[in-house]
């Protein structure tokens, strides 16, 4: 009897934390990924990363690859544990194939705003920005159906762009070279993901 209690403990903090089942296996499989590239080191950053001079010759994979890959592993931990944090937050918030299509389009945001707007950028790489996006998401979603801690982790978004717009550096990375646009354009593209329907095909 006291097995059965501990186990049913132990999955209501699973699921209440958004890592229980098909979302556990989906947290754990995107944080093996982000430190199976770091450990590719300088030869997967520099094959990797966003870099403009290597966009303007085709290498297209950069624009999501970008992303994924980190200045190295104190970086790499601090988004794998940001990650979790949004994950533990927001995971529920959206089926699994709106939050696919939330990332996608903070990555395309932070991607054409650093190419259109910041030109200045030779090279970007790490998942803060699209973190941004999804903290971005999940958080309107909150708000949208009317729980409070939406508005709050918003107004902690704003407050945190603002400071790393004025400032140029991370609230949470200490002195890791940051690019505070890339950021604001991720928060930016999450919302627009999150705002926004996909559109759809009509019937024939």
């Amino acid at each position: 009897m006291s097995t059965h209690r501990t186990d049913s403990s132990a999955h209501s903090w699973f699921r209440s934390a958004n890592c229980d089942a098909r979302y556990g296996a989906t947290l754990l499989a995107s944080l093996t990924l982000l430190l199976a590239l770091n450990g590719l080191g300088d030869w997967g950053r520099s094959r990797l990363r966003y870099e403009r001079a290597a966009l303007a010759h085709a290498q297209w994979w950069r624009l999501l690859s970008g992303h994924l890959v980190h200045l190295g592993w104190r970086h790499a931990l601090l988004n794998c544990a940001g990650l979790t944090l949004l994950w533990m937050l927001f995971a529920r918030e959206f089926a699994p194939r709106r939050w696919l299509w939330i990332g996608l389009v903070a990555a395309a945001s932070i991607d054409a705003g650093l190419w259109f707007l910041q030109p200045t950028v030779d090279w970007y790489l790490g998942a803060s920005g699209v973190l941004h996006g999804a903290w971005a998401a999940g958080a309107c979603a909150m708000y949208r159906r009317a729980d409070g801690g939406g508005a709050a982790l918003l107004l902690l978004l704003i407050v945190k762009l603002v400071y790393e717009q004025q400032s140029g550096t991370s609230l949470f990375e200490g002195e890791l070279p940051l690019v505070p646009a890339a950021h604001l354009y991720g928060t930016l593209g999450g919302l627009i993901g999150a705002l926004l329907p996909r559109t759809r095909p009509k019937p024939l």
